[in-house]
């Protein structure tokens, strides 16, 4: 395994690196829109543009990289995000910031497609173990990138160099890899009517998780601010959540593995409300306790989409995997397109403070669906459960390292 992780370190190295500069980003924009008075609706707005620009660049970005090349079209998407970045602190604009984050969404999207293609191409064996590795990197590289907003502050031109310089420093390693030029996935689509019809429960799950992530990664840094907290702690309480999302997906996973995928969705759904309740409770009053609680609800909001597509897999009769993927991955960025939009309108007319709990009727939703699932559908038999694989939203050529489509 060591020998598969030095391959291609390099490229682990410049994705955390870009990583952790795009996590700035979205932290940064959201305390600096609430420091310059944006409504929740309009910060929503500024922030559901990135996920549509994923599902934009999705469209796009294969084209640009098969017309230039992996490393030309790395290197012009590194460079057109480290500019956006620095103009979110140049001009200050909410229909302006609005553009660029879709921009930026493109850009990252397609950062991730090369990145991804090319661990694919640099290992054929032991992908599940890179998988995992990949994650593991990515997630850590979002909650380190946090803290960086504390050199200068949310308010500083400099916050927004330091984003710059972490996606220039991210094109150096990648720029000089020698691993061969892969080709991209090209592989069937499923409509997404299709994909209801194999599991209600993995579509809605797909599309519920993508809501409830994309309202968190967009306005998190909001409701932390309104409660009265710090750039630090705003940081802090963010990097948390990431961290209780990369150490509790294993545990949820091998219990779903073992038991009704849906019964697990409808108690993480619980579990999670729970712990928005108690966020919302503890506010800035219990110090250490609120990051507690956010540790333990982002493992258990993270996992969520893994235990969708683990769900739809395990339903699957015949087709391909990588189309079904593909289109819970649609799903998801559409719901993290929404969720933003909706959560912020709420957020404007409720009070930024009851953020947590928009967080839990949406995963109490979710989870009555699963309940009435259960109640109406026969379970999956144990014999004919697939394995559980932690996954997060990238690229669809992070699909091809996911063991389960060995073979697809």
């Amino acid at each position: 395994m060591i020998r598969v992780i030095y391959s291609v370190f390099s490229l682990l190295i410049g994705m955390g690196v870009l990583l952790a500069g795009s996590g700035l980003l979205g932290t940064l924009l959201g305390l600096r829109a609430s420091t310059e008075g944006y409504t929740e609706i309009t910060i929503g707005l500024i922030m559901a543009c990135f996920y549509l620009g994923y599902i934009v660049g999705s469209y796009l970005c294969p084209a640009l990289i098969a017309r230039v090349g992996h490393i030309r079209a790395f290197t012009t998407l590194s460079a057109t995000a480290a500019v956006v970045a620095l103009l979110h602190g140049m001009v200050v604009n909410p229909w302006f910031w609005g553009l660029l984050r879709l921009i930026h969404g493109i850009a990252m999207l397609g950062l991730y497609m090369v990145i991804e293609s090319w661990l694919n191409e640099a290992v054929n064996q032991r992908r599940g173990q890179l998988f995992a590795v990949y994650m593991m990197v990515s997630l850590a590289a979002l909650g380190a990138g946090q803290f960086l907003i504390v050199i200068y502050g949310a308010e500083h031109l400099g916050s927004f160099a330091i984003v710059a310089i972490l996606f220039c420093l991210g094109l150096i390693p990648l720029a000089l890899t020698r691993i061969h030029q892969p080709e991209l996935y090209s592989g069937p689509k499923m409509p997404l009517r299709e994909l209801f019809d194999i599991s209600y429960v993995g579509a809605w799950g797909s599309l519920s998780s993508g809501l409830i992530t994309g309202a968190f990664w967009g306005l998190s840094a909001v409701y932390v601010l309104d409660i009265g907290l710090e750039d630090r702690q705003v940081a802090s309480f963010i990097a948390s959540t990431i961290i209780g999302g990369a150490l509790l997906q294993w545990p949820i996973g091998h219990l779903s593995d073992r038991y009704d995928r849906r019964r697990v969705l409808l108690w993480v759904c619980l579990a999670g409300a729970l712990m928005a309740g108690l966020m919302f409770l503890v506010g800035s009053r219990a110090g250490g306790w609120l990051n507690l609680f956010a540790a333990l609800y982002g493992g258990l909001s993270f996992a969520l989409y893994a235990l969708s597509v683990a769900q739809t897999h395990d339903r699957m009769s015949e087709g391909s995997i990588m189309a079904v993927t593909r289109g819970l991955l649609l799903l998801n960025g559409i719901g993290a397109t929404v969720g933003p939009l909706l959560i912020g309108a709420l957020m404007y007319s409720m009070g930024p403070g009851n953020f947590p709990l928009l967080l839990a009727l949406f995963l109490l939703l979710l989870g009555a669906y699963a309940l009435h699932r259960i109640r109406t559908d026969s379970a999956v038999p144990a014999e004919e459960r697939g394995e559980f694989v932690p996954i997060t939203r990238t690229s669809v050529e992070a699909l091809e390292m996911d063991p389960r489509t060995e073979g697809d």
